[in-house]
């Protein structure tokens, strides 16, 4: 069972960006059946959705067991998983979809999720909550380093935080161990002075409490841990909001 009593905040934190901070990539099934209905007349006679399901079980797939470097090609990686899922559905019977068709795809989807991006209610608050109250903080994201440092400027997080933590600039990311060594370096502290945030039960949780840090995984939706997990977070929220003292 997760601890959800409140503690005293602690000297520092690490915090992710990607569905902690900013609504980014969570909800793909919402996003590839979006996309998949813009492009119905050239998929005809597949339904959007079941070239949507096809693709997103590609996809899935592809990060499962997808090397790091995958993450500083992500346009390219929505490519391939595009044609991946195109390819299982040939595989099934259905009519070839062209390379030229997935790749469009693919790039829509890219430029869709970069539109919708947006950060969550209250989070830049909670933030700045923290800092007010003398907690160090560092923003620790994994990700290629134009796009990642985009997000950055864009939705105003540099002025925040005393260390930003980009996986592209730094060359190494989540869940490499050294990523969070270096950031407790940066802000000098230790792993008993500090909190990991974020929604990714590997990158947030695993490693980190391997290393003795206090960790809280953020689960936007309320879904639950993963049926079948044996992750047990040291916390789990649906809000940075939720850890803002007085305010939980």
């Amino acid at each position: 069972m997760a601890v959800t009593v409140s503690k005293p905040l602690p000297r520092a934190m690490l915090i992710d960006m990607d569905d902690t901070i900013l609504s980014a990539y969570g909800r793909p099934e919402i996003a590839w059946n979006t996309i998949a209905n813009e492009f119905a007349e050239e998929l005809a006679p597949l339904p959007p959705p079941q070239v949507a399901t096809a693709v997103l079980a590609y996809a899935r797939q592809f990060w499962s067991t997808a090397e790091p470097i995958w993450r500083m090609k992500l346009g390219e990686a929505r490519r391939l998983t595009v044609r991946g899922g195109f390819a299982a559905l040939a595989a099934d019977g259905h009519r070839a979809l062209s390379d030229d068709l997935a790749d469009r795809i693919a790039d829509r989807f890219t430029t869709y999720r970069e539109e919708a991006i947006f950060v969550f209610p209250g989070a830049h608050d909670a933030i700045d909550a923290f800092r007010a109250r003398g907690v160090k903080l560092a923003l620790v994201t994994n990700g290629a380093a134009d796009m990642q440092r985009a997000k950055v400027e864009r939705f105003e997080l540099a002025h925040r935080f005393d260390h930003i933590q980009i996986e592209g600039e730094h060359g190494f990311g989540k869940p490499e161990e050294r990523a969070y060594l270096h950031a407790m370096e940066a802000l000098g502290v230790t792993p008993a002075d500090t909190w990991m945030i974020g929604d990714n039960l590997e990158w947030e949780v695993v490693t980190p409490q391997r290393l003795g840090i206090y960790s809280i995984w953020i689960d936007v939706h309320g879904d639950g841990l993963p049926e079948g997990s044996t992750v047990k977070p040291d916390r789990i929220i649906r809000s940075l909001t939720e850890l803002v003292p007085g305010r939980s």
